[in-house]
């Protein structure tokens, strides 16, 4: 994995100015107001119910002290990743100190920590200006996450809302968790006594970052008001959710462009539509629909920490800080993905050991928290909760789906990038990247294959991480895109007219192509079409019918609705079909905050009728309330009782009142 010269940053041309020098020391009087500052600052913005503009100011902040990066939008990314990781990890303080996730003291911290940073590097806040592309990136992440988000925007009531989320079994469980941390105010495994009190217990150790990081976020939303509960909660939920794909687009643009290097601005705006079109037309969009969101963030991370590994900053400071704390980053959000990008990391480490090794005191400085913080939530999981079974699950995306993508992606970048680009030591490290992500999601086939299935949902997930890898390569082909001739003293006024039309036609050619072969336009799936369907993931959704309410949905708003929990009482659904009830009360005790009370009624292997009422009856303590969805329900109850009549001790059975889910 040879070096790559000169790193991402173009070195400053010979006639542009030199930087100016670096700040001043402050004095002590100074100092001590800004300080101050810090933290009257934060106060009156909670006092005013304008908190919300905390966390751009820190991520302002935060980006005018990083030095790397050419453009505006370089900068932000940059500090949002970093940002990103830190607020992992500071989570374990926040966790433990007295004030939790309150926005006053968090922001405080973080404006003082600011500070004092620049103070000891002696940098001056300074930020580049927006360029064209930097607005490009973020218009067309925008419109791609606002297409996904059509369903929700056209859905008028909250069971259509709720009906939308239901799609997905596992936005019952995140919402639980994301609503826990925010209102015991940090991560759930470093109490897990009291966790299991509120929470399914297999949550307990689950991956919290992002539920940790956008309740947290949540509560500079709210200025530090009451959590939200019910369809309040459900709502915010949804809102984090569909930012966060927005940054996981986001993420895949900007680190397309980084590989890329220096571009002419119509081979860059080319690579974002690209990448756009990519992201929506592949199987991503799913990870919105069916309740990923911790995968997304993790996703998200990765994709950044794949573009800085193929193309390192010229700043090995700031290269290495940002390293580790994208490391930490996955590894308390989706430690699936810690696995394959700590090997790229690794071949990193090794193709730059030189470079390293003029600085051995900042490598150690960051390698030893990174390396004591990173793999902590895997051992967390894999030794004290047995989460390793896991990998062999059942389920998930169709194989077929996932080996054409793939596939396809991987030959059109392969067959580029041997032809054209292996001189370039850049494109030698993608390799290697594409490379580990390709040997990590085989070592996962083998892992299903060895217990007797087919590759299923921990293959599917690994293969996400390989498609965002491949989608990133997108900037290889860019880079061969024609540009517009320089005029010349012989031609001064031809040349510009003559030189730009075939240039400007190939890139409306190859953007029409990309936009049709992913199915964003015309009225097929493209090449990335789902099995079984003409459609990708992301037009099928965008094209539901919102008004089209499931049982399921309707069932749970109006339990919701007519039902509110019982303190000290479990409340279930029981419906005509067991896997019905079991996604209702999932949903219900979501909404209703108590899924660590109903946990043994709804987290055992029956789902066939009546057998699965009756374990219900036996297992879970009483007081207990039935909220009965169907007459077939009300059968296996009775029955359930006639074979063992001390059952009906502390139950209550109360009927679901007929209406219409709103």
């Amino acid at each position: 994995m040879p070096a790559v010269p000169g790193g991402t940053d173009n070195r400053r041309p010979a006639e542009q100015p030199p930087a100016p020098p670096a700040a001043r020391r402050l004095g002590i009087g100074p100092l001590l107001a800004i300080l101050l500052a810090c933290w009257l600052v934060p106060f009156a913005a909670n006092a005013v119910h304008a908190a919300w503009l905390l966390p751009p100011v820190i991520l302002l902040g935060t980006a005018s002290l990083v030095r790397s990066g050419r453009t505006l939008l370089d900068r932000m990314m940059l500090a949002l990743a970093l940002l990103a990781g830190l607020t992992c990890a500071t989570g374990l303080l926040f966790t433990v100190w007295p004030w939790g996730l309150h926005p006053v003291p968090v922001t405080g911290l973080a404006l003082t920590v600011l500070t004092l940073a620049a103070v000891l590097s002696r940098r001056a806040p300074r930020l580049p200006r927006p360029s064209w592309s930097d607005l490009a990136t973020l218009a067309a992440a925008a419109l791609a996450a606002g297409y996904l988000a059509t369903p929700y925007l056209r859905a008028d009531t909250f069971g259509q809302r709720l009906n939308l989320a239901m799609v997905g079994e596992d936005n019952g469980r995140h919402p639980a968790l994301f609503d826990v941390i925010g209102r015991l105010g940090g991560y759930l495994f470093l109490d897990a006594d009291t966790a299991r009190e509120n929470i399914f217990s297999g949550l307990v150790h689950y991956p919290q970052g992002w539920h940790f990081t956008t309740a947290l976020l949540d509560g500079f939303l709210r200025s530090a008001g009451d959590p939200p509960t019910g369809a309040r909660l459900m709502d915010h939920y949804v809102l984090w959710c569909l930012l966060t794909f927005a940054g996981l687009l986001l993420a895949l643009s900007w680190a397309a462009q980084h590989v890329a290097g220096p571009l002419h601005p119509l081979r860059r705006l080319v690579l974002i539509v690209a990448v756009t079109a990519l992201a929506l037309g592949t199987e991503l969009p799913r990870l919105l629909v069916a309740g990923y969101p911790s995968e997304t963030f993790g996703l998200s991370l990765s994709a950044i920490l794949v573009a800085l590994v193929v193309r390192p900053l010229n700043r090995l400071r700031e290269q290495l800080l940002l390293v580790g704390a994208l490391l930490i980053g996955i590894g308390f959000s989706y430690y699936l993905f810690l696995f394959p990008t700590g090997a790229m990391v690794l071949c990193w480490l090794i193709a730059d050991r030189r470079r390293l090794r003029a600085r051995p005191g900042t490598v150690a400085a960051i390698a030893v928290p990174t390396a004591a913080l990173a793999p902590l939530i895997p051992l967390l999981g894999l030794l004290v909760a047995g989460q390793s079974e896991a990998l062999a699950a059942p389920g998930g995306t169709p194989p077929v789906e996932t080996y054409n993508t793939m596939l396809g992606l991987g030959a059109v970048v392969a067959a580029i990038l041997v032809r054209t680009n292996l001189a370039e030591s850049t494109w030698r490290r993608y390799l290697v990247t594409l490379g580990v992500g390709l040997l990590f999601s085989a070592s996962m086939a083998a892992v299903n294959l060895a217990n007797g299935t087919q590759p299923a949902y921990y293959f599917g997930k690994t293969a996400h991480l390989v498609i965002a890898v491949l989608i990133i390569g997108a900037a290889a082909p860019a880079r061969l895109l024609p540009v517009p001739a320089q005029s010349t003293d012989s031609e001064p006024r031809r040349r510009p007219i003559t030189g730009t039309l075939p240039a400007v036609a190939t890139a409306a050619l190859v953007t029409l192509a990309v936009l049709a072969g992913t199915g964003v336009l015309g009225w097929t799936g493209g090449y990335f079409h789902r099995t079984g369907s003409n459609g990708t993931w992301a037009k099928d959704w965008a094209s539901r019918d919102v008004r089209n309410i499931t049982r399921s949905a309707s069932v749970t708003s109006i339990a919701y609705r007519n039902y509110p929990a019982i303190p000290g009482t479990v409340t279930l659904v029981v419906d005509k079909q067991g896997l019905q009830g079991y996604r209702e009360s999932i949903f219900l005790s979501a909404m209703q905050g108590t899924s660590g009370q109903t946990e043994p009624g709804i987290y055992f292997r029956i789902y066939d009728e009546p057998a699965r009422t009756a374990e219900i009856l036996r297992r879970v303590p009483r007081p207990l309330r039935l909220i009965v969805a169907d007459p077939a329900a009300q059968r296996a109850i009775d029955g359930a009782l006639t074979a063992d009549p001390t059952l009906r001790d502390g139950l209550t059975l109360v009927p679901l009142k007929p209406a219409t889910a709103r």
